[in-house]
């Protein structure tokens, strides 16, 4: 059943003006600027226009970004904490671990970077970093050593939708925590932190959630679990922030102990703005207009003769890959041609969202007619 106030693609679309004149397929890397986007911001000037120092309104900001996340996850406001990126949010986890008698981390290489090179630095702690080379190998590389496993719930590179469940169930039963990144999921899959029965989970505002970078959000199950206080701190992280005691580190009872200082104050008005807008949808409906349009999109290009990279249907999360020679120079020339996408690695990733139609996937296939863009050899 849709949410009461849902709306249908194409009226959505309508809250991107823009869309009018570009094609927009590159969500996975950052989302079109909406009409919403456009009147938080004018709000923003606008509060600073007429008071001066607006710190309170900007305070509000901040708290209805938090409960708006925690709304989205099925979380409770106190267990999100407001940080600046993934980065940030994964730092306060690990800084909190202790490694003596479960030394190791079982990490993948379909994490972000930003994710995985946090757990990397744990090294010199004493932290023993393993990698599974795909989703069936974490279950088998977690044991009785294992302090945390971290998974990104949808990769970065070619969409691959993970397990997440299956591996929190077998990492929970060896006695390990979890930790999800799921950055490349929220905004258009349904994403409930009950579900995936997860410990951490990190995700951001400047992709599929509609906003800005600058802004993303820990949920933290039990901020009481970690054997240590985050190492990263601010006065947003005291029980009182307002106390300005320069002599005392008290740290919060929530997950606001993970918070560091004042976040950056637009990119709040703008999650607010995205977060607004993905309230509106119905996000089953979401996901299954998303893959229709990477099915329709992987279809039409291999029938032109282009190499698509695309997990079938129930492991893809809302993007496919274009194989290419030049991946960077093959964006910049579809830019050229009002076409945003992304690319990464080996591939030109082609991103979808509920603002996305038919239309979009024949100005794209229209753009690339003639053109040649397939390595000679390129992985399976």
């Amino acid at each position: 059943m849709s949410p009461a106030g849902s709306v249908g693609p194409a009226d959505f679309r309508g809250r991107f003006p823009s869309l009018e004149r570009r094609v927009h397929l590159a969500g996975c890397s950052l989302g079109p600027r909406s009409l919403d986007l456009d009147a938080a911001l004018a709000r923003m000037l606008d509060a600073m226009a007429d008071g001066g120092a607006p710190w309170e309104l900007f305070e509000e900001e901040v708290r209805r970004s938090r409960e708006g996340f925690a709304a989205l996850i099925g979380a409770r406001p106190d267990q999100v904490a407001v940080v600046p990126n993934a980065s940030v949010g994964a730092y306060q986890v690990a800084s909190g671990l202790e490694w003596g008698d479960r030394p190791r981390v079982v990490t993948s290489t379909l994490e972000f970077p930003s994710v995985a090179q946090v757990w990397l630095a744990q090294r010199p702690r004493g932290a023993d970093v393993v990698h599974a080379e795909q989703a069936e190998q974490y279950v088998e590389l977690t044991d009785e050593r294992t302090r945390i496993v971290s998974v990104p719930l949808v990769g970065y590179q070619d969409a691959e939708l993970l397990p997440a469940e299956r591996i929190a169930r077998a990492a929970h039963a060896a006695g390990a925590d979890v930790f999800v990144d799921a950055y490349q999921a929220v905004g258009v899959t349904p994403v409930d932190v009950t579900r995936l029965d997860c410990d951490y989970l990190v995700a951001g505002t400047g992709k599929y959630l509609l906003g800005l970078p600058g802004l993303a959000f820990l949920y933290v199950r039990d901020p009481d679990r970690l054997p240590r206080m985050p190492r990263l701190t601010g006065w947003f992280g005291r029980v009182d922030p307002f106390a300005f005691d320069p002599r005392g580190l008290d740290f919060a009872p929530t997950a606001a102990r993970f918070e560091t200082g004042t976040p950056a104050v637009p990119a709040c008005y703008a999650a607010n703005a995205g977060l607004g807008l993905v309230r509106s949808l119905d996000l089953g409906e979401v996901r299954a207009h998303v893959l229709d349009l990477t099915d329709l999109a992987a279809e039409r290009l291999a029938g032109r003769g282009h190499r698509v990279r695309a997990l079938p249907r129930e492991r893809r999360g809302a993007h496919i890959g274009l194989l290419a020679a030049d991946p960077p120079a093959l964006a910049r020339r579809l830019a050229r041609r009002g076409i945003a996408v992304s690319p990464r690695g080996d591939v030109v990733r082609l991103s979808f969202h509920y603002y996305n139609n038919a239309d979009d996937v024949d100005a794209l296939c229209a753009a690339l007619d003639g053109v040649t863009v397939a390595p000679a050899t390129a992985r399976s």
